[in-house]
């Protein structure tokens, strides 16, 4: 009985040390990357006019490029613009709903309505499926 009580304390003490291995869902984000999504929000948020008018180029055609998909990406530059100031002054904040996550619609695998949580990469390889050397399919 008694060499059975050591046994006993390990088997609980490896139960305890084991039972939450997994990450809390809102570690992903943090200070830091809140910081550093704001600071490229602000810095690389240009990049949403060429990505807005190919975009449009590839749904609606030429004529629509020059006009609708200007307008829409100076409207994302500013929006970009606009998140990057908050997330870059409020980055030691948790603010959206007691968290550290984008407060913006993110939806990247339909890109036509959302944001992604950093600005679109111009002709590199990337992670995102939305960016193409040539054109953006859907």
């Amino acid at each position: 009985m008694k060499a059975l009580l050591p046994v006993a304390v390990l088997l609980l003490t490896l139960s305890l040390a084991s039972a939450d291995i997994q990450q809390p869902p809102s570690s992903e984000w943090g200070p830091t990357r809140k910081l550093g999504r704001g600071l490229g929000n602000i810095a690389y948020g240009i990049t949403e006019l060429p990505t807005s008018m190919m975009s449009v180029n590839y749904f609606e055609g030429n004529s629509a490029t020059f006009s609708y998909g200007i307008v829409r990406g100076v409207g994302r530059i500013f929006a970009r613009l606009g998140y990057g100031l908050y997330d870059t002054l409020l980055f030691p904040v948790p603010t959206y709903k007691g968290t550290y996550a984008p407060p913006y619609k993110s939806n990247v695998q339909w890109i036509w309505s959302g944001y992604s949580e950093f600005p679109p990469e111009l002709l590199f390889e990337t992670r995102y499926p939305y960016v193409r050397e040539d054109q953006q399919d859907p």
